[in-house]
């Protein structure tokens, strides 16, 4: 039966959650009125906030009056991976804006990077407050390390397409296979991630947790090619051209192959720490329980 719980607004928790919200909205807002600009990474600082805003909204809602106990999935995991990857998002924000579209007299901008800082302060608080609370630690798979890397693979792929044009790889079938390997790698991740927290890891005929190491192994192999191959392939016979503002392509180039080692060194991680969980802690657990 659906109640109502006060203690979802009052209590540290849900007073941050309200900060956030109004924060988010307040960014969206300033930079809404300052007009729309045809730019990917506008896009992108606007998507981040207006998802903030909503998903926060939203938690505090079904908390408050308690649909969150009847959803069929551990809703502290649920949060708590939700206020890393907002803070997440809201500090790539925080930077993208304030580089690309502000200025000494873009009063609004200015107030809308500033908000956002805030933001994501407020965001990194409500981590530190759900990750070490004495309640306990959550036992989820977006709480732990392999869910946390999953989310920052995606996350660094989101940034790369923000910064990818067509007219980058097109003709190039080097170029197209990195593509190819962002786009293949980012899809996996979220069908993992959806996957492990609807619980559904249960229904496949063989151990998923070996589906994934071998996944993460061909995933970490591809983004070792695509590092080297982007680089190597779009900066060849392209030098930055002298007259290159804050939205030149070819800045965008350095971000996409920034990004795609960023990424590569999580996925060699993840690789890592999975094969550690499977054939090194799995295995010590049966013995101990043998003997």
């Amino acid at each position: 039966m659906i109640g109502v719980d006060l203690r979802a607004l009052t209590q540290p928790v849900g007073i941050i959650r309200i900060m956030a919200a109004i924060l988010t909205c307040m960014s969206f807002s300033l930079v809404a009125t300052v007009g729309y600009v045809s730019s990917p990474y506008w896009a992108w600082c606007m998507f981040t906030w207006c998802f903030c805003f909503f998903f926060t909204l939203v938690i505090l809602i079904l908390e408050f009056t308690t649909v969150n106990t009847k959803l069929p999935f551990a809703w502290e995991d649920f949060t708590s991976a939700f206020a890393m990857l907002a803070s997440l998002m809201c500090l790539s924000a925080s930077i993208i804006y304030p580089v690309f579209f502000t200025c000494k007299i873009c009063h609004r901008q200015i107030g809308a990077s500033v908000v956002s800082w805030v933001c994501f302060g407020i965001y990194a608080g409500e981590v530190a407050l759900t990750r070490l609370r004495p309640s306990g630690q959550n036992s989820g798979f977006l709480s732990s390390l392999p869910g946390i890397m999953k989310m920052l693979e995606a996350f660094f792929a989101c940034l790369i397409f923000t910064s990818l044009e067509k007219s980058q790889f097109t003709g190039s079938p080097e170029l197209q296979w990195c593509v190819a390997v962002y786009c293949l790698c980012f899809i996996f991740a979220i069908l993992i991630i959806l996957l492990s927290t609807g619980q559904l890891t249960s229904f496949f005929p063989f151990p998923f947790d070996k589906l994934v190491i071998v996944y993460n192994i061909l995933a970490a192999v591809m983004y070792m090619t695509a590092m080297v191959i982007w680089p190597l392939y779009s900066f060849r016979g392209n030098k930055r051209p002298s007259v290159c503002g804050a939205l030149c392509y070819w800045d965008k180039l350095v971000v996409v192959t920034f990004m795609a080692i960023i990424n590569t060194i999580v996925y060699t991680v993840d690789t890592a720490y999975s094969i550690y969980l499977v054939f090194c802690i799995s295995s010590q657990l049966a013995a101990a329980h043998q003997n």
